[in-house]
């Protein structure tokens, strides 16, 4: 795939312009070469190139949608990474891209910078912590299929870590907090490494992007007041449902 003196190329597939502009504009400004096309037709005749180290794929387009276009591709090229956009963020949607084999799935409307941080996290390029928080606010509080893929699809455990979770969750905030305060820098590393890993097994999606971010910049305090306002709503969303958190169907 890509070496230390290429650029990365993309196949960028979208048929709305404006929405085709930006995402290409905000590609290349990694850097990266884009190619673009406007139609599952267009998008084979590219791809079948095997140029590409990532497909940045519409979940829908004129000619069919962004999951079949996958699946046409995936055996050809099992090597080359896929990325989903969609204006949809119906919790269904979200988990029917991420089966259908895409490594992340972008909301749109959505900030450059989130572009920019998931396809250099998704490439395993450098990634600034300030865009990995931008890019959090477009993922769920919590997502349970992720939780499912870390638990080896084992469900009936996740609520009980979940609670588990939640109980420690503002104890783990506040000792994250003051030690940001205090210049403690050893221990808000391994505060935040213990809550990643923690985040990780429950599927609080958008607060271990937050806590990923602070490892990166924990002296910038836009990212440290965005990761605790995550923490509060990660917990006022569990505590909306007084019997739980109810997990999706499988």
């Amino acid at each position: 795939m890509t070496t230390p003196s290429a650029l990365p190329r993309i196949l960028l597939v979208e048929d709305e312009p404006t929405s085709c502009a930006f995402l290409a504009a905000a590609a290349r400004a990694i850097p990266a070469e884009v190619d673009v096309a406007d139609s599952i037709a267009a998008a084979l005749a590219l791809a079948r190139s095997g140029r590409y180290d990532l497909w940045l794929f519409d979940a829908s387009l004129p000619d069919g949608n962004g999951s079949d276009l996958l699946a046409r591709l995936q055996d050809d090229y099992p090597t080359v990474r896929a990325i989903a956009h969609t204006a949809s963020n119906e919790p269904e949607t979200l988990r029917a891209l991420s089966k259908a084999g895409f490594d992340d799935v972008l909301v749109k409307p959505l900030p450059a910078t989130a572009v920019q941080a998931a396809v250099r996290r998704i490439l395993g390029l450098p990634v600034d912590g300030v865009a990995i928080a931008d890019a959090a606010g477009a993922r769920p509080l919590w997502d349970d299929e992720a939780a499912a893929n870390a638990l080896n699809g084992n469900r009936a455990h996740i609520e009980t870590l979940r609670g588990l979770f939640v109980a420690e969750l503002p104890q783990a905030r506040q000792r994250i907090m003051d030690a940001v305060h205090e210049g403690h820098a050893d221990a808000v590393s391994a505060e935040l490494h213990r809550l990643r890993a923690s985040c990780g097994f429950v599927g609080a999606t958008r607060l271990g992007l937050l806590v990923q971010a602070l490892q990166q910049v924990p002296e910038d305090a836009g990212v440290l007041a965005r990761f605790d306002a995550t923490a509060g709503e990660t917990l006022a969303q569990w505590s909306s449902h007084p019997e739980g958190h109810p997990l999706a169907p499988a």
